[in-house]
């Protein structure tokens, strides 16, 4: 079975402020990061669940992110109220996926196996680090397993099922 399809996906978290007018520095979990801009109405997520939309005044690269003016927010002590908050917009308003490629929040959830057969656990979350994505499966054992193509072999987004080129005792030969 398959997880449940999410209606909001997180595409980013609002930062620290940026400057006395209400500016906040954004990370952007987009590629390119600047693509969150082209969503002119950010629905800004509290830790406990609480949403409020605001509308994105401008925004722009600065320096290896994104910086923006939302609506309503003037200055620096709004701005800083702000912080900590992820970006979500809907999922309906995000481009189709192509050939092979998936939403990271499609694929959270998801049962994994590797080409052998051994059920490795369950992909928990990713980690980005230099290099590439990297998937946190969790079972008996926890692997971390670098999200590229050369090691993702199979998603099944309706059985719930990725298939990786990953021995399960990979770590214990090193």
């Amino acid at each position: 079975m398959s997880p449940a399809r999410v209606e909001w996906v997180e595409m980013g978290r609002i930062g620290a402020p940026y400057g006395v007018k209400g500016w906040v520095h954004v990370e952007s979990f987009t590629e390119p990061h600047e693509e969150l801009l082209k969503y002119r109405t950010w629905s800004l997520r509290a830790p406990g669940g609480e949403r409020a939309a605001r509308r994105v005044v401008e925004g722009r690269t600065q320096g290896g992110g994104l910086v923006a003016r939302l609506e309503g927010i003037d200055d620096r002590n709004a701005a800083a109220l702000l912080r900590g908050l992820t970006v979500d917009v809907p999922r309906d308003e995000l481009p189709e996926a192509g050939a092979r490629q998936y939403y990271r929040v499609d694929l959270i959830g998801l049962r994994v196996r590797n080409v052998e057969g051994e059920e490795l656990g369950v992909l928990e979350h990713f980690v980005d680090s230099r290099a590439n994505a990297v998937m946190v499966i969790r079972g008996a054992k926890e692997h971390w397993v670098p999200a590229t193509p050369v090691h993702i072999r199979e998603v099944r987004l309706d059985d719930g099922v990725m298939v990786v080129d990953w021995p399960s005792e990979l770590e214990e030969r090193q």
